[in-house]
């Protein structure tokens, strides 16, 4: 058994309260974490911008990587896509299909998150029928078999918690109902559409195992569920849904903002929510090391209040071991005009071990991406 040592101590000129009523002479704080913003934390207060790096040279640094310039086969196979990022729990990935699948796929490898970034189509797998659409997650248990049909065309992430199982978020005291009631959640249904594609045609079900693919042909459609029971099965979720934590009188950490939960990875939504109102709180993400975490995040729409030049489609990737926050810009204007509103939608992917960019992802980097915290002179 193990614990945390606990010791809060307080030195110098600190507030009473992290990210709120900050000393008179400094308007910065910094949060030193452990743990994904649930170990023991202490909070920094500065007078420069902890991100005022005036030059970078080493591997560590953030980047950014526009997704939709991305190269990829269009409606390819899934098990076919390069990796955005990767380690060895967890896959990230980004599909685009225009065409119906030809065929049914199957993860040996663990459980899928789909999210719909564009377009809309239908499910088809084990369960039944599920039509999918634009800010939909979409989890498909391990060794389930799908397929989808586009009616538009689709841009949709993929993330993989390899050897794992997706779960939602322990909610505490805010209780069962809190961020969105299970209620909301969609299943697939043995509707009319379902049983439409029974087939005696022949079909392949292409399994991922190990990453490898092997073929399994069958001399008729193997979706030909006429009926099951049971509590696992693909759920469907859209960020539209979720009704997000918050406080008036403190900016809440993106742990608030969980939506599902694995062994060693967390899938958070960050979307539209009233500004903190309270003339002493922070009204921007507060700068941070969150050193045992690596951070991603995808931007889906909206105006990305906390960046600049950031727009729906791009993806950035804030490795654990530095410090990083607002851009100067998006905190400047925090400062001087508080917006009262904030209209954005992002995925972010919290991994606990280090994660690796594909080797294809330089084309779609943005090089100079670490530079957009300096001090413009």
């Amino acid at each position: 058994m193990r614990k945390w040592a606990t010791f809060p101590l307080r030195e110098g000129e600190v507030s009473r309260q992290a990210h709120a009523d900050f000393p008179d002479r400094a308007i910065y704080e910094r949060e030193a974490g452990r743990s994904g913003f649930f170990g023991p934390a202490s909070h920094f207060h500065h007078t420069h911008a902890p991100t005022s790096w005036v030059d970078w040279q080493g591997p560590l640094r953030p980047r950014a990587f526009d997704l939709t310039q991305l190269e990829q086969n269009l409606n390819g196979s899934p098990w076919d896509l390069p990796d955005v990022l990767h380690n060895a729990h967890c896959k990230f990935r980004v599909w685009r299909l225009t065409e119906p699948m030809e065929f049914l796929a199957r993860n040996a490898d663990g459980d899928d998150l789909l999210f719909i970034h564009q377009g809309k189509g239908e499910l088809f797998c084990d369960y039944g029928h599920l039509s999918i659409t634009d800010g939909d997650y979409v989890v498909i248990p391990r060794s389930t078999m799908w397929r989808i049909v586009p009616t538009e065309p689709m841009f949709l992430l993929m993330i993989e918690a390899t050897n794992d199982a997706y779960q939602l978020p322990e909610k505490g005291l805010v209780g069962n109902h809190a961020i969105f009631d299970p209620a909301v959640i969609d299943t697939p249904k043995i509707d009319t559409v379902f049983q439409a594609q029974y087939s005696e045609d022949a079909w392949q079900v292409h399994i991922k195992r190990h990453n490898a693919v092997s073929v399994v042909t069958y001399p008729f459609n193997p979706l030909d569920t006429i009926g099951w029971h049971g509590d696992l099965s693909v759920m469907r979720v859209n960020w539209r849904d979720i009704r997000p934590l918050m406080s008036h009188r403190y900016h809440l950490p993106p742990s608030a903002h969980t939506t599902f939960v694995a062994q060693r990875f967390v899938v958070c939504t960050f979307v539209p929510r009233p500004v903190e109102s309270d003339p002493g709180a922070l009204k921007v993400p507060f700068y941070h090391n969150n050193d045992d975490y690596d951070e991603v995040l995808f931007y889906h729409a909206g105006d990305f209040f906390s960046r600049d030049n950031i727009e729906a489609g791009m993806l950035t990737f804030h490795p654990a071991g530095f410090t990083h926050g607002p851009h100067p810009k998006a905190f400047k204007a925090a400062q001087e005009k508080p917006k009262t509103f904030l209209d954005e939608v992002a995925v972010m992917l919290d991994t606990r071990d280090s994660l690796y960019v594909g080797e294809q992802m330089s084309a779609t980097e943005n090089t100079q991406y670490v530079n957009s915290w300096m001090p413009k002179p």
